[in-house]
């Protein structure tokens, strides 16, 4: 009988405890995990957007060691580009380990809409733009969310009513048009000379386009420098 009491205490003494023996990391994950996820929403809230998440499910027969501190997480991708980011989740010390963790993000927040149908090339007005509250991060493509970012740019392709505004369906307006009367400036060194041309194929700011010279009828290839401003080298 006393051997076996002092037996039992032994294993009393030596068994590890569930935060040495790695039983306690599966919960200490998801409390990581979960409380980087609210920093992050609490973040986006300041901002002005609303943030949904979910930790996904671990692996009940998950055994890594137990972390001593609290494991560093950070999103492994863009949150703002896919609604499932998936987190990296990180122990550091004598056993460190990393693994990566799914999870469900969503962001929603105001977007800018075309208020009717935009044709290819037409500049962006305010006219041209609604507002509504969607999902932001639905997508690869993220939508523009400054207004400021999207005035002034022209529709690269045609859009429908309602479509919403990316990067990828506007572009920067040409800085001179084809046909458009421009400045002339030859320049050499500090000096130049300037004269009167009509821009022959349209360009954007540090492209090269054909010009000619109204007095010389002369054409020539130069730099647009500036709207309106054509500069060529003497």
């Amino acid at each position: 009988m006393r051997i076996f009491i002092l037996a039992t205490l032994l294993l009393a003494v030596t068994e590890p405890t569930a935060a040495e023996s790695g039983d306690a990391t599966p919960q200490q994950i998801r409390t990581a995990a979960t409380a980087f996820l609210q920093t992050f929403a609490d973040a986006q809230a300041e901002a002005g957007y609303q943030v949904g998440f979910d930790v996904g499910q671990l692996d009940p027969r998950l055994n890594l060691a137990a972390c001593a501190t609290t494991p560093k997480v950070a999103f492994s991708g863009d949150p703002w580009q896919t609604t499932q980011p998936t987190l990296l989740v990180q122990c550091e010390g004598q056993r460190p380990w990393r693994m990566y963790l799914p999870s469900k993000v969503t962001i929603s927040g105001l977007v800018f809409t075309a208020s009717r149908p935009v044709a290819r090339g037409e500049r962006i007005s305010r006219a041209l733009v609604t507002s509504a509250t969607s999902v932001v991060n639905g997508s690869r493509r993220a939508p523009i969310t400054n207004l400021e970012q999207l005035l002034g740019k022209e529709a690269s392709r045609s859009l429908n009513q309602g479509a919403v505004y990316t990067p990828a369906v506007v572009e920067e307006p040409d800085t001179v048009q084809r046909g458009d009367h421009v400045i002339i400036t030859a320049r050499s060194g500090n000096f130049s000379v300037q004269s009167r041309g009509k821009a022959l194929a349209s360009g954007q700011t540090g492209e090269q386009v054909m010009v000619e010279n109204l007095s010389s009828a002369r054409r020539v290839q130069g730099l647009i420098v500036g709207p309106g401003r054509i500069e060529i080298p003497m």
